[in-house]
């Protein structure tokens, strides 16, 4: 099928005329849908329909806004089936995962819908007499919302599900790989009776649709999730006219395993952590830092793990999928090579799956790397792909200073059964979500989320409270009676 983009209130086609396909990555012969390839025309009609709608949406009373979004939430779980074979079909994710993301869309409009009845601002005490001091807290205005396709519908709905609430108009482009998941909350959205304007869709490159947003006048912020390299030149031409910005980027994020760790539930935590969703995440683990005492037995029992592990396509539920793309999974392949030139050894894994019902989508092995030293690329670049590296660590102190020589800082966890230990690594980790005796990928929705160093722009978290921070600016009110 063709899908048009949704501007205010309406499904159109682009004014270029062009259209692109989406591939199945499991099985690229299969064409999961076609787009509207749009233009920078296109994201500025859009961005007009948001403004005009602005002042309507801001003033709707926010109980009536989240009426919208609860009924959004209601929506998407009664289309819960079909969005999660559509995010299967595009995104390739297992059933399974994909399930639990269509899940968390539907909590996070839910959660937004009842937060919206708690929007407004704080009492203070005056300091002179027959007076009262207040504040007001009041929507941005427009804000362009710049997704990617690795959660193409939890990063869209944890952004669009505030922005909406707090009474912002939206404009959002989600990523070219997999957009289908995003049009369907859109539909929930128009069969919610979310008014016309308030909320648009516009498919096509970050080149021409991106670009639009991060540089219209009329955008008063802007809200990326993508890589650091991006984010950042996101971030320079936003801000340049002073818009709000808040971008959530890359990871590599460390596992410390330490000798009081259960060796098994180790190996759990860091092989879901670097392999599930085929370690196209943020967060996922792509560093295990073993402590010297048991990194043999480690290496060992996580390169069994990784070769227990079955893959194929997400439809048939198996514990890994594919890459979304082939040029994703050239990249995950170029490491490898990198990484054997640069002396690791490579324990398991690391080639292109073959034959039977590989030949026609982007699968690889699981991989594990040993003998991995710090100044490696391997440790010191995000491959997103199912990709882990093995460092040996001396002691405590040699783990911690391992896990923070990068330059990103998104997720860390440890894995001890020292209570010191587990402490001491969270006050010394550098890195915005600290986990302990957990798995690196996966958050709670209503506490915030962001990284420290490259992985984020330090402006902004997202999710909970802390979501409806950057949708919002804080007006002070001063009566004198």
């Amino acid at each position: 099928m063709m899908y048009e983009n949704y501007v205010g209130g309406e499904w159109i086609e682009s004014e270029s005329g062009e259209t692109f396909d989406v591939r199945n990555p499991a099985d690229t012969a299969e064409v999961v849908g076609t787009y509207q390839a749009s233009t920078r025309a296109d994201a500025e009609r859009a961005i007009g329909a948001a403004v005009d709608a602005q002042d309507e949406w801001a003033g709707t009373p926010a109980p009536e806004r989240g009426r919208v979004l609860r009924a959004t939430s209601e929506a998407l779980a009664d289309r819960e089936d079909e969005i999660t074979e559509t995010l299967v079909r595009e995104e390739g994710k297992t059933r399974s995962e994909a399930a639990g993301e269509v899940g968390r869309a539907v909590d996070v409009f839910a959660y937004y819908g009842e937060k919206a009845r708690d929007l407004g601002g704080t009492a203070k005490a005056p300091s002179g007499r027959n007076a009262t001091l207040r504040t007001r807290r009041e929507p941005l205005g427009t804000v362009g919302l710049i997704t990617p396709w690795n959660y193409p519908i939890a990063i869209p709905a944890w952004k669009l599900a505030p922005a909406l609430a707090t009474g912002n108009t939206v404009v959002i482009k989600p990523a070219t790989a997999a957009p289908n998941v995003t049009r369907q909350v859109f539909e929930c959205l128009d069969g919610a009776g979310l008014p016309d304007g308030v909320a648009n869709y516009v498919t096509g490159s970050g080149s021409e649709v991106g670009a639009a947003l991060a540089e219209d006048e009329r955008i008063d912020g802007v809200s990326f999730t993508g890589s650091t390299s991006v984010g950042t030149r996101v971030a320079r031409t936003a801000s340049s006219d002073m818009k709000r910005v808040q971008c959530e980027m890359g990871g590599k994020n460390p596992t410390v395993v330490m000798p009081s760790a259960d060796l098994d539930r180790a190996v759990e935590i860091v092989g879901v952590g670097a392999f599930g969703t085929t370690g196209q995440s943020c967060t996922a683990c792509s560093r295990a830092i073993v402590h010297e005492a048991v990194y043999d037995e480690f290496v060992d029992a996580i390169a069994e793990y990784a070769e227990s592990l079955t893959v194929g396509p997400g439809l048939e539920d198996p514990d890994m999928g594919p890459h979304v793309s082939r040029s994703e999974l050239d990249a995950t392949l170029e490491y490898v090579d990198v990484a054997r030139a640069d002396g690791a050894t490579l324990e398991t894994g690391g080639a292109e799956l073959e034959g039977d019902e590989y030949d026609d989508g982007h699968f690889v092995e699981p991989t594990v790397f040993s003998d991995v030293e710090s100044r490696m690329r391997i440790a010191q670049e995000e491959v997103f792909g199912p990709v882990l590296v093995v460092m040996k660590a001396s002691d405590f102190g040699d783990a911690v200073e391992v896990a923070n020589d990068v330059d990103y800082g998104l997720s860390a966890s440890i894995v001890t059964r020292d209570l010191s230990e587990a402490n001491r690594f969270i006050e010394a980790a550098e890195a915005g979500v600290v986990k302990v005796n957990e798995k690196t990928t996966g958050v709670e929705l209503h506490v915030p989320f962001g990284g420290y160093k490259d992985s984020s722009t330090n402006t902004y978290r997202e999710q909970g409270d802390a979501g409806l921070d950057f949708f919002t600016t804080t007006k002070t009110v001063y009566v004198d009676y």
